[in-house]
C-alpha cells in the first residue's frame, strides 16, 4: 500500500436513515471486506446509541443476540458479522454504547479530572466519543465505524456532533457513508428517491456531507435513477451505490465490488492498493447459492424463535456448516414452548438434526427438554448449546438415570436432584451486568471422544455466557448410565461438553460455538453437526417439513 505522504489511518463513518434494519452492519463489514482482501489492515466499530452500558441485560426479543468477545465483552450482534467477514478477532474496543462513554465521563468527573469546569455533552462527550475511536487506530490502516440508529433519533445526535468533528479534524483521512432506502410503490411502478433526498438533508443539518450513498432497494436503479439521486445529494455518480436484496449477506461484497466502491473509496483516501482477491469468497458465494448435495432440515427449539436475529450466529454457524458439507440448510424456528402444548416433538421426524441454542428462564425448558429426549430416542443428530446442554443433561438425568424432578437449579429450588447448579464463584455475584463466565476459555476434551475426532485436538478454547454449570455431584451418576463429559475445564472442575457414545450424533457444549465460526472456516462442530445430519440424505429421502412456529 501506498499513500500520499506519510502513512496514517484512515476512518470511514456508516451512518443509516429513513428506517432502521437496512444493513449498515453488513454494508460496513462487506466494505471490510474489499480493503481487507487489497491488502490493507482493517478494523470495524460499532458505535450505539442506548445508554445501556453493554447489551447483556437487554432481553433478545428487544435487542437481537448478544455478541461475545475473546475478552469477554458483551457486545451488539453486529460485531458477528464483522468477524465473520473480515476473519478478525475483536475486542470490547470495537463496540461503544452512550451508557459506557456517559459512565467515563461521569467516572472523571468524581475523580476531579475537571476541576473547575461545567461537564458538558459538547465538548466532553463528543471527546470521549472520539477518544474511543481513536484506539482502534494502532495497528490498522482503516477504521470503519458504525453509528447505530438512524439520522433524525435524539439519541444519536451525540455521536453524529463527535464524528463530524472527527471528520474535519482528520481531513482527506475521514469519509461518510450514508445508507437509505429507495422504495418501491407497487402501485404505481416506481422508485422513490424522495426518502434518500430527506434523508441526506437531515445529516447535512448535522454537518455532515456524505461521500458515498449506499441505495438499499428491491429494484436496480438505473443511471438516470443514480444521476438524480446525486445531483440532489452532492454526491459523485460513483458514489452512489447500488444494494440490490441478494441471496446470501455473504454476495454483498461481490455486490459492492462490481461497482467499484473500493475502488472509489482508495481513490478518495488516495491510497495505491492491488486489486482485491476475492477468488475463495467467490467460490464460498457460489458454494452457498448451489450446493452439489442438496438440502438438510434443521430444527431449531428455542426460546426467542420469534426474532431470527436473536440466534443470529446460530443461523449463520448453520449456513457454514452447509459449505462445509456442499449442502443447503433449511433452518425451522420452532418456539420450545410449543412442544409443551399443542405441538407433539414426534413431528422431529421430518427433520435432519435438531438445535438447542442458548437462552436464560424458565419458559419453554420442558419442550427444549422434549425435543431432546424425542432426539436421543429416535437417534437424530443433536447439537446443543450453552442451556441446551443444561436441558440434555436434565432429561438424560430423568429419563434414563432415574433421577425423578431433576431439573436446573435456576428453574426449580425445589428440585430433588439440582443436576444444573450455580456456579461457585457466581454465589458472590449481586449485580447482573457483565458479571457471567464470559469471554474465552480453555478446555481439556478426552481422548477417544466424538468430540475429539470432531475437532482433531485435545485442548480447545470456546467463548462461555453462562452462570450455571453441571453439578459435579451428579457426574458420577450419569457417567455409569452411559452418558459422557467430553470435555472439561483444565482442572477438571467444571464439564464443558458431553456426548452419547451410543447415539449416532449426540453432542453439546456449555459454550457457544457459533461465536468463532466463520463461512470461509466453519466450526468443527457445525460442520460435523450438518455433515452428520446429511449422512442419510439421498436425492430428497424425506419429505419437505412444515414450518413450526418462528
Amino acid at each position: 500500500m501506498s499513500a500520499r505522504g506519510p502513512h496514517r489511518t484512515r476512518y470511514i463513518f456508516v451512518t443509516g436513515g429513513v428506517v432502521s434494519s437496512l444493513g449498515k452492519g453488513i454494508a460496513a463489514a462487506s466494505l471490510g471486506v474489499l480493503l481487507r482482501e487489497r491488502g490493507l489492515r482493517v478494523t470495524l466499530q460499532k458505535l450505539d446509541p442506548y445508554i445501556n452500558v453493554d447489551p447483556g441485560t437487554l432481553s433478545p426479543l428487544q435487542h437481537g443476540e448478544v455478541f461475545v468477545t475473546e475478552d469477554g465483552a458483551e457486545t451488539d450482534l453486529d460485531l458477528g458479522h464483522y468477524e465473520r467477514f473480515i476473519g478478525t478477532t475483536l475486542s470490547q474496543d470495537n463496540n461503544t454504547t452512550t451508557g459506557r462513554i456517559y459512565r467515563n465521563v461521569i467516572e472523571r468527573e468524581r475523580r476531579g479530572d475537571y476541576l473547575g469546569r461545567t461537564v458538558q455533552v459538547v465538548p466532553h462527550i463528543t471527546d470521549e466519543i472520539k477518544r474511543s475511536v481513536r484506539v482502534l487506530s494502532e495497528g490498522h490502516d482503516v477504521v470503519i465505524c458504525e453509528v447505530g440508529g438512524t439520522v433524525g433519533d435524539i439519541e444519536s445526535l451525540p455521536f453524529l456532533e463527535a464524528i463530524r468533528q472527527f471528520g474535519r479534524e482528520a481531513g482527506d483521512r475521514a469519509m461518510h457513508v450514508h445508507l437509505t432506502l429507495v422504495p418501491h410503490i407497487r402501485a404505481v411502478g416506481e422508485l422513490k428517491t424522495k426518502p434518500t433526498q430527506h434523508s441526506v438533508r437531515e445529516l447535512m443539518r448535522t454537518g455532515i456531507q456524505p461521500t458515498v450513498l449506499i441505495c438499499r432497494t428491491e429494484h436496480p436503479l438505473d443511471d438516470q435513477t443514480r444521476a438524480k439521486i446525486a445531483g440532489f445529494t452532492n454526491v459523485d455518480l460513483e458514489g452512489v451505490i447500488v444494494a440490490v436484496d441478494v441471496d446470501t449477506i455473504y454476495e454483498v461484497p461481490l455486490q459492492f465490488r462490481r461497482q467499484r466502491l473500493d475502488d472509489y473509496v482508495l481513490r478518495r483516501f488516495g491510497i495505491d492498493a492491488p486489486p482485491p482477491r476475492l477468488e475463495s469468497w467467490t467460490r464460498m458465494v457460489d458454494r452457498i447459492k448451489a450446493p452439489m448435495r442438496g438440502t438438510v432440515r434443521i430444527a431449531v427449539v428455542g426460546k426467542y424463535t420469534e426474532l431470527v436475529d436473536a440466534y443470529k450466529s446460530v443461523e449463520q454457524a448453520l449456513i457454514h456448516g452447509g459449505i462445509a458439507n456442499d449442502v443447503e440448510v433449511e433452518i425451522d424456528w420452532i418456539a420450545s414452548q410449543e412442544l409443551e402444548g399443542s405441538r407433539d416433538p414426534s413431528l422431529l421426524e421430518d427433520y435432519d438434526g435438531l438445535l438447542v441454542p442458548g437462552g436464560f428462564g424458565g419458559r419453554g425448558i420442558e419442550g427444549m427438554i422434549a425435543a431432546i429426549q424425542w432426539a436421543r430416542e429416535n437417534h437424530l443428530p443433536f447439537l446443543g448449546i450453552c442451556l441446551g446442554l443444561q436441558c440434555a443433561v436434565i432429561e438424560f438425568a430423568r429419563h434414563v438415570a432415574g433421577l425423578d424432578g431433576a431439573h436446573s437449579f435456576e428453574f426449580d429450588k425445589q428440585s430433588p436432584h439440582p443436576v444444573i447448579c450455580l456456579m461457585d464463584d457466581q454465589r458472590r455475584v449481586t449485580t447482573k451486568g457483565g458479571t457471567m463466565r464470559l469471554g474465552a476459555w480453555d478446555a481439556r476434551i478426552a481422548d477417544g471422544s466424538l468430540a475429539a475426532s470432531v475437532y482433531g485436538a485435545t485442548e480447545i478454547s470456546e467463548r462461555h455466557r453462562h452462570r450455571y454449570e453441571v453439578n459435579n455431584d451428579c457426574r458420577a451418576r450419569l457417567r455409569a448410565h452411559g452418558l459422557a463429559f467430553s470435555a472439561t475445564s483444565p482442572d477438571g472442575k467444571l464439564v464443558e461438553m458431553i456426548e452419547l457414545p451410543s447415539h449416532t450424533w449426540f453432542v453439546a457444549g456449555q459454550f457457544h460455538p457459533e461465536l468463532k465460526s466463520r463461512p470461509t472456516a466453519p466450526h468443527p462442530l457445525f460442520a460435523s453437526f450438518v455433515e452428520a445430519a446429511a449422512a442419510g440424505l439421498s436425492a430428497n429421502a424425506r419429505p419437505k417439513a412444515a414450518a413450526l412456529g418462528g
